[in-house]
């Protein structure tokens, strides 16, 4: 079994460890330049890594809220539903020394795949770590396919 690994992201400026069998999706396709997309080859699941422009407007579990609906938007989600928000202890992370606040949130959304006209629900899983201090939010959303 192919190990984990440590990957770069983003020029190098931090890294993520990547479980075995995960493929840089930018070796298939072109991928926005604020983006880091991983994909598992058997499963179709996605990890994919967001430096956004920070959304000062929005605070606490509805900036979480914010981002999940936005990324429904952009794919063209037939429906949004949020399961769960919760705030994440900043002691945990990595980045707990410019991050303001962080939140996970978990939910559904009813999309169709490129190409295809029957949209299926996809459960996503999101955290939202707030770096006000870079003008940035970053965001993983982790896609899990029925």
């Amino acid at each position: 079994m192919e190990p984990s690994r440590d990957y770069p992201l983003f020029g190098g400026a931090f890294s993520a460890t990547l479980p075995p069998g995960a493929i840089d999706v930018s070796d298939l396709r072109p991928v926005p330049d604020n983006q880091e997309v991983f994909c598992h080859r058997m499963t179709d699941q996605s990890l994919i890594v967001e430096l956004l422009e920070l959304q000062a407007h929005v605070q606490g579990e509805e900036a979480a809220r914010y981002h999940f609906e936005d990324v429904g938007g952009v794919q063209g989600a037939r429906t949004v539903q949020v399961e769960a928000v919760q705030p994440l202890l900043l002691e945990n992370l990595a980045l707990r020394g410019c991050c303001e606040e962080a939140w996970v949130l978990s939910g559904k959304q009813q999309v169709a795949k490129e190409n295809q006209q029957v949209a299926k629900d996809v459960t996503l899983h999101q955290a939202l770590l707030r770096l006000p201090q870079y003008q940035t939010d970053l965001l993983l959303t982790f896609n899990q396919p029925p």
